[in-house]
Protein backbone atom coordinates (compact mmCIF):
# COMPACT_ATOMS: atom_id res chain seq x y z
CA UNK A 1 0.00 0.00 0.00
CA UNK A 2 2.82 2.59 0.96
CA UNK A 3 6.22 3.28 -0.87
CA UNK A 4 9.05 0.35 0.12
CA UNK A 5 12.31 2.54 1.54
CA UNK A 6 13.89 2.42 -1.44
CA UNK A 7 11.46 3.82 -3.64
CA UNK A 8 11.86 7.77 -3.81
CA UNK A 9 9.65 10.01 -0.94
CA UNK A 10 5.96 10.45 -1.50
CA UNK A 11 5.65 13.94 -3.19
CA UNK A 12 3.87 16.52 -0.60
CA UNK A 13 0.50 16.63 -2.89
CA UNK A 14 0.19 12.97 -3.10
CA UNK A 15 1.08 12.50 0.45
CA UNK A 16 -1.88 15.21 0.86
CA UNK A 17 -4.07 12.83 -1.22
CA UNK A 18 -3.12 10.13 1.28
CA UNK A 19 -3.77 11.20 4.46
CA UNK A 20 -6.98 12.67 3.29
CA UNK A 21 -7.84 9.24 2.10
CA UNK A 22 -7.37 7.49 5.46
CA UNK A 23 -8.60 10.55 7.13
CA UNK A 24 -12.41 9.70 5.54
CA UNK A 25 -11.89 6.12 5.98
CA UNK A 26 -11.21 6.70 10.14
CA UNK A 27 -14.34 8.92 10.10
CA UNK A 28 -16.39 6.66 8.11
CA UNK A 29 -15.40 4.28 11.13
CA UNK A 30 -16.55 6.68 13.47
CA UNK A 31 -19.72 7.30 12.06
CA UNK A 32 -20.37 3.64 11.21
CA UNK A 33 -20.12 2.97 15.27
CA UNK A 34 -21.57 6.20 16.30
CA UNK A 35 -24.99 4.57 14.17
CA UNK A 36 -24.36 1.55 15.59
CA UNK A 37 -24.52 2.91 18.97
CA UNK A 38 -27.86 5.58 18.35
CA UNK A 39 -29.24 2.12 16.86
CA UNK A 40 -28.74 0.15 19.98
CA UNK A 41 -29.76 2.50 22.74
CA UNK A 42 -32.65 3.58 20.49
CA UNK A 43 -33.83 -0.15 20.34
CA UNK A 44 -32.89 -1.83 23.11
CA UNK A 45 -33.43 1.12 25.83
CA UNK A 46 -36.34 2.90 23.35
CA UNK A 47 -34.50 6.01 24.06
CA UNK A 48 -35.57 9.01 21.85
CA UNK A 49 -32.90 9.90 19.03
CA UNK A 50 -30.87 12.58 20.55
CA UNK A 51 -31.00 10.45 24.29
CA UNK A 52 -29.40 7.60 21.90
CA UNK A 53 -27.00 10.21 20.06
CA UNK A 54 -25.67 11.30 23.42
CA UNK A 55 -24.77 8.16 25.23
CA UNK A 56 -23.44 6.87 21.73
CA UNK A 57 -21.45 9.84 21.68
CA UNK A 58 -20.25 9.86 25.37
CA UNK A 59 -19.33 5.86 24.62
CA UNK A 60 -17.80 6.46 21.84
CA UNK A 61 -15.92 9.34 23.37
CA UNK A 62 -14.62 7.21 26.57
CA UNK A 63 -16.29 9.69 29.11
CA UNK A 64 -19.47 6.84 29.63
CA UNK A 65 -23.28 6.71 29.41
CA UNK A 66 -25.11 9.65 30.60
CA UNK A 67 -28.60 8.55 30.69
CA UNK A 68 -29.40 5.32 33.47
CA UNK A 69 -29.80 1.81 31.71
CA UNK A 70 -32.72 -0.09 33.14
CA UNK A 71 -33.00 -2.79 30.43
CA UNK A 72 -30.88 -6.05 30.62
CA UNK A 73 -30.49 -5.86 27.14
CA UNK A 74 -29.64 -2.43 27.11
CA UNK A 75 -27.28 -2.95 29.72
CA UNK A 76 -25.46 -5.89 27.31
CA UNK A 77 -26.03 -3.87 24.84
CA UNK A 78 -23.72 -0.95 26.53
CA UNK A 79 -20.99 -3.29 27.63
CA UNK A 80 -20.71 -4.41 24.49
CA UNK A 81 -20.77 -1.22 22.98
CA UNK A 82 -17.82 0.11 24.91
CA UNK A 83 -15.74 -2.80 24.38
CA UNK A 84 -16.05 -2.11 20.57
CA UNK A 85 -15.86 1.62 20.71
CA UNK A 86 -12.39 1.21 22.52
CA UNK A 87 -11.21 -0.70 19.99
CA UNK A 88 -13.04 1.03 17.03
CA UNK A 89 -11.31 4.23 18.91
CA UNK A 90 -7.82 2.91 18.44
CA UNK A 91 -7.76 1.42 15.13
CA UNK A 92 -9.50 4.40 13.42
CA UNK A 93 -6.18 6.67 15.27
CA UNK A 94 -4.34 4.09 13.63
CA UNK A 95 -5.86 4.44 10.63
CA UNK A 96 -5.36 8.28 10.38
CA UNK A 97 -1.56 8.33 11.79
CA UNK A 98 -0.09 5.06 9.71
CA UNK A 99 0.48 7.66 6.85
CA UNK A 100 2.14 10.01 9.01
CA UNK A 101 4.50 7.71 10.82
CA UNK A 102 4.93 5.95 7.83
CA UNK A 103 6.32 8.72 5.85
CA UNK A 104 8.85 9.98 9.17
CA UNK A 105 10.26 6.31 9.10
CA UNK A 106 10.61 6.27 4.83
CA UNK A 107 12.77 9.39 5.25
CA UNK A 108 14.27 8.25 8.37
CA UNK A 109 15.44 5.38 6.40
CA UNK A 110 16.80 7.73 3.40
CA UNK A 111 18.88 10.13 5.25
CA UNK A 112 20.37 7.20 7.19
CA UNK A 113 20.93 4.76 3.74
CA UNK A 114 22.65 8.35 2.53
CA UNK A 115 25.16 8.54 5.65
CA UNK A 116 25.70 5.04 5.39
CA UNK A 117 26.13 4.81 1.49
CA UNK A 118 29.80 4.36 0.71
CA UNK A 119 31.19 7.88 -0.95
CA UNK A 120 32.98 7.06 -4.51
CA UNK A 121 36.57 7.21 -4.57
CA UNK A 122 38.12 9.56 -6.48
CA UNK A 123 39.98 8.59 -9.85
CA UNK A 124 43.54 7.35 -9.45
CA UNK A 125 45.96 9.21 -11.45
CA UNK A 126 48.56 6.97 -13.20
CA UNK A 127 51.56 8.94 -12.75
CA UNK A 128 54.65 6.69 -13.66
Amino acid sequence: MFEHRSERLLPRREFAFRQLRHAVIAAVLIAGGWLVGIAGYMGFENMSFVDAVLNAAMILGGMGPVGELRTTGGKLFASFYAVFSGVGFIGATGILFAPVFHRFLHKFHLEADDQFRPKPRPPVSGGD
